[in-house]
């Protein structure tokens, strides 16, 4: 089974290889803009000749947005735009353009209804202030030193490695893995290299492949299984935010940059700025660590993963518990599990974000019209049940697997869900690109879609 996966390392750069790295990265700044500039100059142009009354087939003429005719561009006036181009990679061009083509073409289909979701802006011109700095090579000599403490990267050289690469040299040595690109990036002030690579990884199946588990997210819990087990939330900022204080308020009181003035921050400035950032990276990879050891725990023992469609975009609405919400990672959560469920030879089913788990009881499938987020206990008025909330729908995800093999075999009656809660109501379970349908195990193409399955439930 071959997967594209990516290995990130720390890097220990010496002052003149950070050097480089900065010019690579601001080459990449360069060429985006001038090509950004030169897009922009044009459709300007068309839109005042419009306003002019000229006829479309006599406009200015439009050119392409894709990444081979910006570099044609590119190369035709690179010369007199950056006179100093022999001096890096002509990857570190590559770099920027290509991220100009994408948004470019992010934003032609998401106004044209093209793509799903929010509306996409219009490309802006990186500044040098603001920007992470990052360059990516997709050719020259790219590679993993037998040692296991450097890399080796076009223009750059050999850089040092915080930590040892042997996950990744074993794979290239054995020839299960090939390195496709590299990108080095600045990352909580850190210098990060991270390896595209498509790994030959040998098909697996779950400790219990016929295990059915369903996963009830919230913040009291990051967790609740339908097995009873509740996984702590370890809410990693609110166990730094004194320290994040501290830290914010140290760097109010230096004396920052001023765009309206043209002031250059202080010295002490970008020390306390370093320092803020070093504590904002500590957080985000606690619990990037903590989230990578439940998926990998979850997907490796039960066959089947059942979790929820939330509207994570819609719960931070609420001011109360946004920063809680954001702290946990619920979106990070579901897409580990989406992609560590193919590698691991399970499947994920994704319950319809309207089915009212929460308000369905696990033992007799009664509805509750309401039910408040403070009752943190499910009373079940038909039959008596009294049980914890989350593990109430930790238990009702996991029962729609059978209803899923049940629908899978049979016709579909609807799609969607609706969104009021019913007496008698219909489930939605999709099952996730790249993972197995019912009975199999490996994974399936992602270009096949998803396969949603629409389940009546009498209650």
């Amino acid at each position: 089974m071959k997967t594209i996966q990516a290995y990130r390392f720390a890097l220990d750069l010496t002052p003149i290889q950070e050097r480089d790295v900065l010019a690579h990265a601001g080459a990449a700044r360069v060429a985006h803009n001038w090509a950004l500039a030169r897009v922009k100059a044009v459709m300007d142009q068309r839109a005042a000749e419009r306003s002019y009354g000229i006829p479309e087939d006599r406009l200015t003429p439009a050119g392409s947005w894709s990444l081979p005719a910006l570099r044609k561009a590119w190369n035709a006036a690179k010369r007199d735009v950056a006179p100093w181009w022999p001096e890096v990679s002509k990857e570190a061009f590559n770099t920027g353009l290509d991220a100009l083509a994408r948004a470019l073409t992010n934003w032609a289909d998401s106004r044209g209804g093209k793509r799903a979701g929010r509306l996409v802006g219009f490309p802006r011109f990186k500044s040098r202030h603001r920007t992470t700095p990052s360059v990516r090579f997709t050719t020259g000599a790219i590679r993993v030193e037998p040692d296991r403490k450097h890399v080796v990267l076009p223009r750059l050289g050999r850089l040092k490695v915080h930590e040892s690469t042997r996950k990744l040299a074993r794979r290239v040595e054995a020839g299960t893995a090939r390195i496709m690109s590299a990108t080095v990036r600045r990352d909580g002030g850190r210098w990060h290299v991270a390896f595209t690579v498509e790994v030959e990884r040998a098909v697996r199946r779950p400790t219990r492949p016929d295990s059915v588990v369903g996963v009830d997210v919230g913040i009291r819990h990051l967790a609740v299984l339908s097995t009873g087990e509740l996984v702590p939330n370890p809410r990693h900022l609110d166990a730094a935010r004194s320290r994040l204080r501290t830290l914010g308020r140290t760097l109010s009181r230096r004396q920052g940059p001023d765009r309206r003035t043209g002031r250059r921050p202080s010295n002490r400035w970008q020390r306390a700025s370093a320092r803020l950032g070093r504590a904002h990276a500590r957080v985000a990879r606690l619990r990037r660590d903590g989230l990578h050891k439940l998926t990998t725990r979850l997907t490796r023992e039960h066959g089947t993963v059942v979790a929820e469609d939330l509207n994570v975009a819609g719960m931070l609405a609420n001011r109360r518990l946004a920063r809680h919400i954001t702290d946990a990672g619920f979106a990070e959560l579901r897409r580990q599990l989406a992609y560590k469920t193919g590698w691991n030879g399970g499947r994920l089913l994704v319950a319809d974000r309207w089915y009212p788990s929460s308000k369905t009881c696990s033992g007799c499938g009664a509805v509750k019209t309401k039910l408040a987020l403070s009752e943190r206990e499910y009373h079940c008025a038909a039959c008596g049940l009294v049980i914890d909330r989350d593990h109430n729908a930790a238990r009702n995800l996991a029962a729609l697997a059978a209803e899923y093999e049940t629908a899978g075999s049979g016709p579909v009656a609807a799609r969607g869900a609706d969104q009021k809660t019913r007496v008698r109501g219909q489930v939605a379970v999709k099952r996730e690109p790249g993972t197995a349908p019912a009975g199999q195990t490996g994974t399936v193409p992602p270009q096949g879609g998803t396969t949603d399955h629409v389940l009546t439930r009498a209650h």
